[in-house]
């Protein structure tokens, strides 16, 4: 079964930038394998997010079989340009129209490419519930995001389900400044070479696609070379104006022609030439067209970056030079020209390796992180029969979570935590002590027409807490996240994580969720007791994306907290059953000042620390 999937760039769509040809062509590999995907990105063209706007309210956003639909979803700003290839744009009103496209169309995954804000990705991936994969593409540090924001890009990445660069050197960058799990996918290669006469002028291609130094520095190379040699050479820019302001030297004239797309594309200038060269200084450098270079068959000379050599497979495919050399530049052309045996070695060796650099390659790698990723999801149906059987019970109110005088933190009594729960028509509670289970116990003993879940709120070693249900022993603090987990199921009980993203909490990290996604039972959504919204809409945002049961409870320290949120659900027997009803629950929410809950909390546990005292300094 194919995925749908959302590739949202944050380039405006008709930048000719490499990473939109690298959206471009694997999105059309991956429709080839039977996905529905969806390119997004701000628009220059108000027709399209006119148009495209016009398909995401009438829920009409995917082409038919075998094609990628285009979404313009707003306007751009753009930055001065870094490059000549384009910048980033900062979304104006971008963001509300992906965050609609987001909440309607019904996405598997949501795959960010440079999600770094501000921008249409950065954007995606703050509104998305599908899953997230994010491919990193240049391998330039950006300090804003690497230094001066750093904490907070590192969390808001921690949402990606998936990470990848296109590039070994793109890799050790992100792993420097936000460390996890990169895998490489670099560009593919496209487009076949056409046959190269054995005599006649030897052509050079230059693709104006780097940092504008770049051509200056082939220029200044061209004019070392001798004015014998057989050779042309051939600039290609996308834009108008691609010629330096300076004259060119008498003896490049009639050897240097610049065009653009009215005189052919680009790939038809790389499958036509001996020789291509990348001369970036690492600014703003280009290896998915020295990649297409070697689609092409021209033989690559290129600056000595490491995201350069890497794609010549360390001299391999082509010929290196010094960054910002022209003479080395030029050193390498005139061994091109002059040997032919070398450029055929070179040339053979690109014909052997363009197979397993075709854009299928990296398709395929792609569609093997989704599935991987998928493979976490929980299931999506659920107990269809036991469903039913619990479609004849009532429903009843639950609270998930909260706290009496057993916990180090809390001064509630056991038996006004029960009242209380009865006065506010609870039918059922989970009594989740701080590493205790004593307190649930004996509520269990005294409660008379409420039903008592044992539980346990369970410190583990180094990442965060998580909650025992139905468990009938204590589980010893300090044990790893999975080794808590797994005890918690040796007694039959279910995993249930309180407060996941609650900074304000101990609570394990996204990175370490993942771990454990296929044991963890049920997962709180919604707390009262959290500082910001946003812890919420978080764990709201986890529990959707990977399917598992949400819950809710009160976290109640007091009395007065109690049923501040309840869950609506059928009547269970038994840790199956509640799971089930779970499933298809409703989360009623309740307002209340969570200052005055806290500051009851806070007298009562005081008041409970001074009994205590009075009592040890009267022995």
């Amino acid at each position: 079964m194919g995925f749908k999937v959302a590739q949202v760039s944050p380039y405006p769509l008709e930048q000719h930038h490499e990473v939109n040809l690298y959206i471009e062509q694997l999105s059309d590999e991956l429709c080839k394998r039977g996905h529905q995907v969806v390119v997004v990105g701000p628009s220059d063209s108000r027709e399209l997010v006119r148009s495209s706007r016009k398909a995401i309210k009438e829920r009409d956003v995917f082409a038919s079989e075998g094609c990628a639909n285009v979404l313009g979803v707003g306007a751009s700003l753009p930055f001065p340009p870094a490059r000549r290839s384009g910048s980033v744009s900062l979304p104006l009103d971008v963001s509300r129209t992906i965050e609609e496209l987001l909440e309607t169309a019904g996405f598997d995954f949501v795959h960010v490419h440079e999600p770094f804000a501000p921008s249409a990705s950065s954007a995606a991936l703050r509104h998305s519930r599908a899953l997230n994969v994010g491919t990193f593409h240049g391998p330039a540090e950006r300090v804003l995001s690497t230094q001066v924001a750093r904490p907070l890009v590192e969390l808001f990445f921690g949402r990606l389900d998936g990470r990848v660069t296109s590039s070994a050197a793109t890799r050790s960058l992100m792993e420097r400044f936000f460390p996890g799990t990169y895998e490489v996918i670099g560009p593919g290669t496209d487009g076949a070479p056409l046959a190269h006469p054995e005599s006649g002028e030897i052509e050079i291609a230059f693709c104006l696609e780097e940092e504008r130094s770049a051509l200056r520095l082939f220029l200044r190379a061209l004019r070392r070379l001798p004015i014998e040699l057989p050779w042309k050479a051939t600039v290609w820019s996308r834009l108008p104006g691609s010629e330096p302001t300076v004259p060119l030297a008498r003896a490049l004239r009639g050897r240097v022609r610049f065009c653009g797309p009215a005189e052919g594309p680009e790939g038809q200038l790389l499958a036509r030439a001996d020789v291509a060269v990348a001369a970036s200084n690492g600014a703003a450098p280009a290896p998915g067209m020295v990649l297409r270079a070697i689609g092409g068959g021209a033989v690559p000379v290129v600056s000595a970056l490491p995201v350069y050599t890497e794609a010549l497979d360390d001299g391999e495919r082509g010929l290196e030079f010094d960054a910002r050399d022209p003479d080395q530049l030029a050193a390498q052309l005139r061994r091109l020209v002059e040997d032919r045996e070398l450029r055929n070695r070179f040339r053979k060796r690109l014909a052997e390796d363009r197979a397993e650099l075709g854009w299928d390659r990296a398709a395929e790698r792609v569609e093997e992180i989704y599935e991987r990723i998928a493979a976490r999801r929980h299931p999506a149906e659920g107990n269809s029969s036991l469903r039913k059987k619990l479609a004849r019970r009532d429903f009843i109110h639950v609270d998930l979570h909260m706290h009496t005088d057993h916990s180090h933190d809390c001064a509630t009594p056991v038996d006004t935590l029960v009242e209380t729960a009865k006065e506010r028509g609870l039918g059922a509670i989970a009594v989740t002590d701080h590493n205790e289970i004593s307190g649930a116990l004996e509520a269990r003993e005294r409660a008379q027409g409420l039903k008592i879940i044992v539980a346990e709120e369970v410190k583990t070693a180094e990442q965060g807490e998580v909650i025992g249900l139905f468990i009938e022993e204590k589980v010893p603090r300090g044990l790893t996240l999975e080794e808590t987990i797994a005890e918690i199921h040796r007694q039959g009980g279910l995993a249930y994580v309180p407060h996941p993203f609650d900074r304000m909490h101990s609570v394990p990290d996204y990175e370490h969720l993942l771990t454990v996604v296929e044991d963890i039972d049920a997962i709180e959504v919604f707390n009262p007791r959290v500082a910001f919204s946003a812890f919420n809409e978080e764990a709201e945002r986890f529990a959707a994306k990977y399917r598992v049961v949400a819950g809710a409870g009160s976290d109640s320290h007091v009395a007065q907290g109690l049923g501040s949120v309840k869950i609506r659900m059928r009547d269970f027997d038994g840790p199956e059953e509640f799971l089930e009803s779970l499933r298809e629950a409703d989360i009623i929410r309740k307002k209340q000042s969570l200052l005055y809950v806290q500051a009851l909390k806070f007298i009562q546990t005081r008041s409970k620390s001074g009994t205590k005292q009075r009592k040890a300094s009267k022995t």
